[in-house]
C-alpha cells in the first residue's frame, strides 16, 4: 500500500465521516459536519435513516452468525461504532472472522487501532469496485476460506455506485466466489417518489458526485439469479427481521416516517 493511501484529506467530505457524524461519532471534520448538519437541520427526521440502517445491519449479522456462518466480508464498512460486525458475530461465535473493506483512509487508521489485538479481524483499504484485486488480497485470503460459506455484507454502499459502475456485477462477482450456504445482505436507499427522496438524493449527488436511489425491484435485482431472497424480500430496514435484542427507534408498531421508508434491507442465501 502506498503512503498516499493513508493520507486523510480534511478539505473534502467523506461518506464514512458524514455517516459517523450522523450516528453521534467524533471521527469527523468540519467539512463532514456541514453536510451532516444539512440533513439534521434542513431535512428534519432524515438522521433516522442512519440509525435504522445500523440496527438492521446488527440484526443481519446476528442472523447470519446464528445460521452458522463464521466468515464475514463487510464492504464499505465505515468507521467503528457501537456493535461493530466483529463484535456482534463474535458474541455468537468467538471464532468468527471478519474482513472490513473501505476506501477511506481514516477507516483504515481507526480500524487498525481498534483491532490491534484481534487477529481474527482486519481492515483492508480498497474500493468495492476492485473485486478481483480484493479477492487475492493477502489479508482477505488470510482470514476467509472461500471453500466454506461466507457472509457478504453490502450495508449502505451499493447506492453510492452509479448505474454505469454496475453494482449488480459487484454482487455477482462475490456470489460466484462463495459456495452454497453463503449469505448476502444488502441495505440500500430506496426511491420514495417524493420530495424528501429527491432532496436527499440531490444533496448526496451534489456533494459526492455519485449515487442513485433505487426501487424495490431494482434493489432485488442486485442479488441476481443465483441467490434466494428470504422473506419478506426487500423491506423497510426499520421493519426488516425485527429482533427484540436490538433496540429500535420508536415503537415497533408505529407508522414509519417517510425517512425510515427510504432505507431498505434484504438478505439472501446461495442454494
Amino acid at each position: 500500500m502506498s503512503d498516499n493511501a493513508n493520507v486523510i484529506d480534511q478539505s473534502k467530505p467523506s461518506i464514512a465521516r458524514v455517516y459517523d457524524y450522523l450516528l453521534g461519532g467524533k471521527d469527523n471534520y468540519e467539512v463532514d459536519r456541514a453536510i451532516g448538519d444539512h440533513f439534521k437541520n434542513d431535512l428534519p427526521g432524515s438522521v433516522a435513516i442512519a440509525f435504522t440502517n445500523r440496527q438492521a445491519l446488527t440484526r443481519a449479522v446476528r442472523e447470519m452468525a446464528e445460521a452458522g456462518l463464521t466468515q464475514f466480508l463487510d464492504f464499505g464498512s465505515g468507521l467503528p461504532t457501537a456493535d461493530n460486525v466483529h463484535q456482534v458475530a463474535q458474541r455468537v461465535n468467538p471464532a468468527a472472522r471478519v474482513v472490513y473493506i473501505d476506501n477511506d483512509p481514516i477507516v483504515l487508521a481507526h480500524g487498525r487501532a481498534l483491532l490491534a489485538t484481534d487477529d481474527q479481524t482486519t481492515v483492508v483499504h480498497a474500493d468495492v469496485r476492485d473485486s478481483a484485486e480484493l479477492r487475492t488480497n493477502p489479508e482477505v485470503t488470510r482470514l476467509i476460506d472461500f471453500d466454506k460459506p461466507v457472509a457478504v455484507i453490502f450495508s449502505a454502499i451499493l447506492h453510492h455506485l452509479n448505474d454505469d459502475e454496475d453494482p449488480a456485477a459487484v454482487v455477482r462477482y462475490w456470489t460466484s466466489q462463495v459456495p452454497a450456504g453463503s449469505m448476502v445482505f444488502i441495505s440500500h436507499f430506496r426511491s420514495g417518489d417524493n420530495e424528501e427522496t429527491r432532496a436527499a438524493e440531490a444533496k448526496l449527488q451534489g456533494t459526492f458526485g455519485r449515487g442513485r436511489w433505487r426501487t424495490d425491484g431494482e434493489i432485488a435485482a442486485l442479488f441476481g439469479d443465483d441467490l434466494a431472497i428470504a422473506d419478506p424480500g426487500v423491506a423497510a430496514a426499520a421493519r426488516w427481521h425485527p429482533d427484540t435484542r436490538t433496540p429500535v427507534v420508536g415503537a415497533a408498531d408505529r407508522e414509519l416516517s417517510v425517512w425510515e421508508e427510504l432505507m431498505a434491507a434484504a438478505i439472501a442465501t446461495k442454494p
